[in-house]
Parts: structure tokens; sequence; C-alpha cells
């Protein structure tokens, strides 16, 4: 009975290569199913309106629609939750497979502690996602369906992956980094993504116990948002890396989750501003000469 129960609980490790191949070709199937339906829309609001280029590749990658819905379901939360779940439900059937394997050490636990909480605390403040860029600003098309289906649950785990094979002993002053790595990316990561929510809802709401400081009665310069344009991104910097660190240092094959986010988040960073150079304009230029680091205080 124990020998059965435990096969059960690995299953998903177990058939990896079954469910990438499964998943892969079902955010294929979808995005062009969302190209097809949202080129035909004919409706304005902001969320539903289609904005075809002409170019296929372009609208297939990018999206043609905002927040498209299938029988009243928001596609775009939809995807992500199914992400974020699947990154959950292989990590811990990978965890199993470590207890298996008798290979359940400190640095398995601290990895799969660490993205448990991060994938729990989406959920619980799912309602901040509303003021992300991928929700304001990111269509849905191939790009976002095969970055949540597929993307976030199967490469995100690398580092478990990586602990099943590779037995990694840390030193109490690696654990004690470690942990203040993700205690710290946590604390800002958080922070920054529910005072931007925050204001939004409430733009008189106190920021650290003070009246919030506007840039022409727009741009928010208080709090995190005073350190740094995209504070947020550094916390989930820091969060990716504290998902790596309990790897150790020996391969740089569990760092490709950091090195990644590094790369999209610089990439997304500058798109949004020259998005928002165009939108704001002058008051964009003052806000950048009070905030003038992007991401990382006095070094980007």
């Amino acid at each position: 009975m124990a020998h059965a129960s435990t096969t059960g609980a690995t299953v998903v490790a177990d058939k990896g290569i079954e469910l990438l191949s499964a998943t892969f070709i079902f955010s294929l199937i979808v995005s062009l199913a969302l190209y097809a339906v949202g080129g035909k829309s004919r409706e304005q609001s902001s969320s539903l309106k289609a904005h075809v280029t002409g170019n296929f590749i372009h609208d297939w990658w990018f999206g043609v629609q905002l927040n498209p819905h299938f029988m009243g379901v928001d596609l775009k939360f939809f995807f992500v939750r199914a992400g974020m779940m699947g990154w959950l439900f292989i990590n811990l059937s990978i965890f199993m497979k470590s207890i298996q394997a008798g290979n359940g050490n400190l640095s398995v636990i601290l990895y799969q502690l660490f993205v448990a909480l991060y994938i729990l605390d989406y959920f619980f403040y799912e309602e901040f996602m509303t003021s992300t860029w991928d929700i304001i600003a990111e269509r849905l098309g191939y790009m976002l369906v095969f970055g949540d289906l597929v993307f976030i649950p199967f490469t995100f785990s690398i580092q478990g992956w990586w602990l099943l094979k590779n037995k990694v002993v840390l030193s109490e002053v690696a654990v004690i980094a470690n942990c203040l790595v993700f205690l710290v990316g946590y604390c800002v990561f958080r922070g920054a993504n529910k005072q931007k929510h925050v204001f939004k809802k409430n733009p008189k709401a106190h920021i650290w116990g003070k009246p919030p400081k506007l840039v022409g009665g727009k741009l928010l310069v208080s709090g995190y948002w005073g350190v740094s344009r995209h504070c947020n991104y550094l916390g989930d910097l820091l969060l990716a890396l504290s998902f790596s660190l309990p790897c150790g240092t020996s391969s740089p094959i569990p760092y490709f989750y950091p090195i990644y986010l590094l790369i999209l988040l610089v990439w997304r960073e500058r798109r949004d501003e020259e998005r928002c150079a165009q939108k704001y304009k002058e008051i964009w230029a003052e806000y950048c000469k009070l905030v003038p680091w992007r991401i990382i205080p006095y070094i980007y």
C-alpha cells in the first residue's frame, strides 16, 4: 500500500516528458484559436478589442486581445493559475522522488519551502496581479500561453530536478544567507506590488506612515517606488536567486531561472519605460530625475 501511494505521488515527475509534450501541443492549439477568434472580434472595450497588424507571426506571438474570455472565464488569469499550480505539483512530485531516493536533505527542503511559499503567496494576493504589466499591457498570445503553461512549470522546477541528482550540503552561513535573500526579496516584491495596488485603489492611502508623494498627480514616488522605478522586479530577482542558492555553486544549471528572469525583466522594463514615456511625456521625465534607478539602486 505504501509503495502504491508513493508511486502515485511521483507520477507527475515520472511522466514529465509526456506532460511537457502534451502541454506544448495544447499551448500551440490554444494560441492559434486565440488568434483566429480574437482577430474576428468587433468588441471595442480595451480588454476585447482586436489589435491586428496583419503580420501573422507578430499577432500570433504577442496576441490580438488583451483579456479574452471563454464561457465567462478570464483566460489570462486561468493560464497563469494553471502554470503556477503545475509548478507546485511538479515540485511536490520531485520532492517525493527525493525522499524515495533518500536525498531529502536541508537543501531540498529549503528549495521546496521557498517555492511553495512563493506560489501560495501568489494565490493569496492574486488581486494584486491586476496592477501588473502582464494584465494591463500584455496581450494574450503564444508568448504568454506558452510561458504560463509550459515555461513556468517545466523550467522553473530545474533546481528540483538538479537536487534530485546532486546532493548538496550547505554550511550554516549559507543557509542563513539563503534565508535572508528570500526574506528580503519577498518583502520588496510583495511590499512594492501591494503599495502600487493600494495606490491605484486609493491614491490618498498612506505609504510607510506618510501621505504618498506624487509626480504630476499620477506617478508614485513614495515607499519602494521612490527607491527604483521597477523595484518589484528587484524583489522578484532576489526571490529567483533564493530558489537557486540551495543548489550551491558547483554548476550554472540551477541558476537558469534567475538568469532568464534577469534578461526578461530588463527587456520588459525597457518596453515599459518606452510605453510610459509616450503616455506621461514630461511627467515621466521628471519622475526619472527623482527616481534615477531602473531596478537596482546605485547599480542599474
